[in-house]
């Protein structure tokens, strides 16, 4: 179908449609299709995209945008334009879902995506048409009436039944599309395509694997549907990996070599010291309470616990004793279990390149969301695109190790910003959910104007405070956080999270609700993340925008 036409690839900012994308574009350098890549962070980018190129396009791919809004109705393209649509947002729009000539999804076999039945919620133009031609020729007016009667019973009859139609459609639509939640990671969507025309190579299936472990890092996926899809993927690893260990020794430099293995959750530790990354990963830090004097005295119990010597954690990993590395894990996850962490042990998978490069997933996700939202260097956004996009090539291991740098900042920056709220008291519980907002002028405020650092921030931000609160009732509430976004404009950027709850589903209801409270107050925003739950305001507009929510959801 592509061969002979030029594809335009519009490509959201997060990890795992970059991974798509770099899956994408092996396939097309395969079957020598010519395609011309645009990243897109909005809708607004995405409509623009649309219209400049559309003239000269009649194929578009969108990857991990597009599916859950009508696109037809936002995009008003051609009849003969064609998309194909790989996103891992749910719920998946109805009309998408049911459009076959113009929009084609790309979802997974298995996926269950609870799409309403057709009937239920379309009806067909020519029962909505009364019949109008009621005129009938009998010849007495008595036999007239008696027809004009039955069709006025027969009318009302068929308003009644279209009034309960329509009721009944309103509810299933309201219940399909409540909450907000992600199906499987686009990469390995794109992965499976490219098994399915065994055009599969390890570079693909680590790509699919980076895919996976950003959803997982940014808690887009449930611990289930997270173990469930690295027990695919291993499946892929054996099959791609299965060298003979006495060959071993015959590895070539640039060869790579994917393992699976049960890793420590511990963030970047293996290019970190091993102190550095239990302060900075978010589930150490939550689980010690290391904000407080308390927290620090307990990581320091902790690490005598393992026997470790300060010397050797506070230096690179990479330098530790040999000796000591060996054992480390167990050591660890021996000493967590005592501590409470219980899940300290993760599984994943590692890559190896040659001798001496080994990364973890989890790794290279740091690193790229990193790259893609560096505010260090004023620029065009692309080009954080381009390089985090460059960086996941096995070629660019400089940029590789660019971004493990700023993604350590990123870590600290959290971590502090996380520390300094529940130092200060900055989230307040407003009844139905927490709230917290970052002021201007607080340290790396600007990082925080980035939707996956805000995210991961309020994420972070709330396992930690279920940890240090001691009120049953806040523990089990979601969390708002807000942050200046532009100072010139007056706008805040805001995001929903639900609560930390060991069952939680990860599913969302902040996007229909800033959309309902943002309605009943005029307030002015900006819905122009793909994620719903993230939102643009006007800073004067907050105060009755939160009010309205906190009524909307008591």
């Amino acid at each position: 179908l592509l061969f002979l036409q030029r594809v335009l690839l519009l490509v959201a900012s997060d990890v795992d449609a970059l991974c798509a994308c770099k899956i994408l574009q092996a396939l097309f350098q395969c079957d020598h299709v010519q395609y011309t890549l645009v990243p897109v962070s909005g809708w607004q980018e995405l409509e623009t995209a649309f219209l400049e190129h559309k003239d000269q396009f009649k194929y578009f791919v969108l990857i991990n945008c597009g599916a859950n809004v009508d696109l037809l109705e936002i995009l008003q393209p051609e009849e003969d334009t064609l998309f194909f649509v790989c996103d891992s947002h749910r719920p998946i729009n109805v009309v998408n879902v049911y459009n076959d000539t113009q929009i084609k999804l790309l979802v997974k076999q298995d996926d269950d995506l609870d799409v309403p039945a057709y009937d239920d919620i379309f009806r067909d133009e020519e029962d909505e048409e009364e019949d109008s031609e009621n005129e009938s020729d009998g010849s007495e007016p008595s036999e007239k009436r008696r027809c004009f009667e039955e069709d006025v019973i027969e009318r009302t009859m068929k308003r009644r039944q279209r009034r309960e139609w329509e009721a009944r459609r309103r509810e299933i639509l309201f219940d399909y599309e409540q909450y907000e939640y992600h199906g499987t990671s686009s990469a390995m969507v794109m992965f499976d395509l490219a098994w399915i025309m065994s055009k599969d190579l390890n570079d693909m299936l680590w790509w699919a694997i980076v895919g996976l472990t950003d959803q997982w890092v940014q808690d887009k996926i449930t611990q289930m549907k997270y173990v469930t899809d690295i027990g695919i993927l291993q499946r892929h690893v054996s099959r791609h990996n299965h060298r003979n260990e006495d060959e071993e020794n015959s590895l070539s430099i640039d060869c790579m070599r994917i393992a699976f293995e049960y890793d420590l959750r511990l963030a970047l530790y293996q290019h970190w010291s091993l102190y550095e990354s239990l302060c900075n990963t978010s589930y150490t830090s939550a689980s010690l309470k290391l904000w407080s004097v308390q927290g620090q005295k307990r990581l320091q119990e902790f690490l005598a616990d393992m026997g470790l010597p300060l010397k050797q954690v506070k230096q690179k990993f990479n330098s530790m004793d040999m000796s000591l590395k060996e054992n480390l894990r167990e050591m660890i996850e021996e000493s967590a279990n005592k501590f409470g962490m219980k899940d300290l042990r993760v599984q994943t998978f590692s890559i190896h390149f040659g001798f001496k490069n080994k990364f973890s997933a989890s790794d290279i996700v740091y690193a790229t969301v990193s790259l893609m939202e560096n505010i260090e260097k004023e620029g065009p956004e692309t080009t954080n695109f381009i390089k985090a996009l460059d960086s996941l090539s096995r070629g660019n291991l400089d940029k590789l190790h660019q971004g493990l740098d700023l993604a350590k900042k990123q870590l600290r920056a959290i971590q502090q910003t996380v520390a300094s709220c529940i130092c200060t008291n900055l989230v307040i519980s407003q009844g139905p959910f927490l709230y917290c907002c970052l002021m201007e002028g607080t340290p790396d405020v600007k990082l925080f104007s980035k939707p996956v650092s805000l995210c991961l921030l309020s994420k972070y931000l709330l396992k930690s405070f279920v940890c240090s609160t001691k009120n049953k009732r806040c523990k089990l509430l979601p969390l708002i956080m807000a942050g200046p976004m532009d100072v010139e404009r007056g706008t805040v950027i805001m995001v929903g999270i639900p609560p930390e709850t060991e069952s939680s589903d990860k599913k969302n209801f902040f996007g229909r609700a800033f959309e309902k409270a943002a309605d009943s107050t005029n307030s002015r925003t900006l819905h122009n993340h793909f994620d719903m739950s993230i939102i643009e305001l006007k800073t004067e507009d907050r105060s009755k925008f939160l009010d309205a929510l906190i009524s909307l959801l008591s």
